[in-house]
């Protein structure tokens, strides 16, 4: 790889003057700065930018840690992010996976947004405690370096038991989220809660995966156990197609026989027949706040924790019984 040494050496310069040559400085003269560019241009060389960020210390890059990149959740929330960040000269890095996470020790990036269970809370405290700057989608960590911009699952999970037993359910399943999810766990609290001060109500977990396969694995089983029409809480609006696309292979009906209510009113749940009751929230508005939280703190400005409020889409997947 060519340095800056290698083109000092081919000019006949100082590195230092390379430096400022290739920095646009005023104090080398055109005729210089022109033959060290087409040097450089002759030897391909390409700027090392750790080091560049290093020195300057900011990248004007945010990384977005995610879990997934599939479904319309994640295509809004970096959307939202996207508009926020370009608006103040900042560009997103999106990653995945355990190796992505050196990206933010080495200072690849100035600021880092998590929506991604694989990366330990321990992990970004110790980051945080180096000084990173750092905004949480999914989790709850006391830090002044970092900032919660949370979904209110536990409203969300509260309006949709609230509306099946309103509605006369007494028998409801609830199709869970992965094992380690912040907000299956947190949607699962809720649940409980309103499961118990409901005696007369019999709530029957399904362990899930907020994927299709997790809706139509969970039909299975409600197709075998139906003896009388019942009621699904999927805990999210994946799991709840999944489960639909399975039970329209059977002779029983969605908002007849199985009253189904999902999360995260994605696209296509505003188009399915009949409409697949959900929980509302802006996903766009999520993603905005989230890189708005994260600028303020690069920037040295006080910041709270925020929380995205939810509303209750009445569909008619979910009917009086």
């Amino acid at each position: 790889m060519v340095s800056i040494k290698d083109i000092a050496k081919k000019a006949g310069v100082s590195i230092s003057t390379v430096s400022y040559a290739l920095n646009g400085s005023n104090k080398v003269t055109d005729e210089t700065s022109s033959k060290i560019l087409a040097i450089a241009k002759e030897l391909n060389y390409v700027p090392n930018a750790a080091a560049r960020n290093l020195k300057k210390q900011e990248t004007k890059i945010v990384g977005v840690f995610l879990t997934d990149f599939r479904g319309d959740v994640y295509g809004d929330l970096l959307h939202g992010m996207k508009g926020i960040s370009n608006l103040q000269g900042y560009d997103l890095i999106v990653c995945s996976g355990e190796q992505s996470h050196k990206i933010l020790p080495e200072r690849m990036i100035d600021g880092a947004i998590i929506l991604d269970q694989m990366f330990a809370s321990e992990e970004l405290l110790k980051y945080a405690d180096l000084g990173h700057k750092i905004v949480v989608l999914d989790r709850e960590l006391d830090h002044p370096n970092i900032n919660q911009v949370l979904l209110d699952n536990k409203a969300g999970a509260t309006l949709a038991m609230e509306h099946l037993i309103e509605l006369g359910h007494k028998k409801i399943y609830v199709v869970t989220g992965p094992e380690g999810s912040y907000d299956s766990m947190q949607r699962m609290k809720a649940v409980r809660m309103v499961s118990e001060r409901s005696q007369d109500v019999e709530c029957i977990e399904i362990s899930g995966n907020f994927e299709k396969t997790g809706g139509e694995k969970a039909a299975d089983q409600i197709i075998a156990e139906y003896k009388e029409p019942a009621a699904v809480f999927c805990l999210n609006d994946e799991m709840a197609i999944g489960l639909w696309n399975r039970i329209s292979e059977t002779d029983l009906k969605i908002g007849e026989h199985i009253h189904l209510i999902g999360f995260d009113n994605i696209e296509l749940a505003g188009y399915m027949q009949p409409r697949l009751s959900t929980i509302n929230y802006s996903k766009q508005k999520w993603g905005a706040l989230a890189a708005e939280q994260l600028l303020k703190l690069l920037s040295g400005d006080m910041v709270e924790n925020e929380r995205i409020y939810v509303t209750l889409i009445k569909g008619e997947s979910a009917k009086r019984v």
